[in-house]
């Protein structure tokens, strides 16, 4: 069966759908190929639409026109995926409560830099690091060294990166 178009007493066949309506519905006209490029020219989907409305068409066009979250928000679905995630490594590894207090830090890069060259995992306590930094102090102490300049400088980049940890923690508290 021939589709005829749709336009005023036209004879030709229909090979083209042209919206009826501008709300993306299924509903459309076939036309033949000269009228649908005169249909063509003369479409404006913005007809009638006010500056903000065409701004807010645009805006929600680059989602889909579907509703955007948050990162933070509680029922994002990739925060529940991460948090599902630590909660199985935290049962897995049985270190349940030892690292909740981390959700409160936002770590930089010059952060995880320090938590690297103390050896230490990202997000442990204050007090391991300190731990930590009193046995590196001891170990690479230029008068344990017999003065030797190689331990002098790899202490002040520990010093250096504890004093980087202390600054984001106190922030924190």
């Amino acid at each position: 069966m021939k589709n005829i178009c749709d336009w005023n007493n036209c004879l030709e066949e229909g090979f083209y759908k042209a919206p009826i309506e501008k709300d993306n519905s299924k509903k459309y006209r076939m036309l033949c190929l000269s009228h649908i490029r005169e249909f063509n020219k003369n479409w404006n989907y913005f007809e009638g639409m006010d500056d903000g409305q065409v701004y807010e068409f645009i805006k929600s066009d680059m989602t889909w026109h579907k509703p955007t979250q948050s990162f933070s928000s509680s029922d994002n679905f990739f925060k529940i995926l991460w948090n599902n995630t630590l909660k199985d490594e935290k049962s897995k590894y049985k270190i349940n409560g030892q690292f909740d207090h981390i959700n409160k830090f936002k770590f930089n890069s010059n952060d995880l830099k320090a938590f690297d060259i103390l050896g230490v995992s990202i997000g442990i306590r204050w007090k391991k690091i300190q731990e930590k930094f009193k046995k590196l102090v001891k170990k690479f102490h230029p008068d344990m060294n017999s003065g030797n300049k190689k331990f002098e400088d790899k202490l002040k980049v520990i010093t250096l990166a504890y004093t980087q940890l202390k600054n984001t923690y106190k922030e924190k508290n």
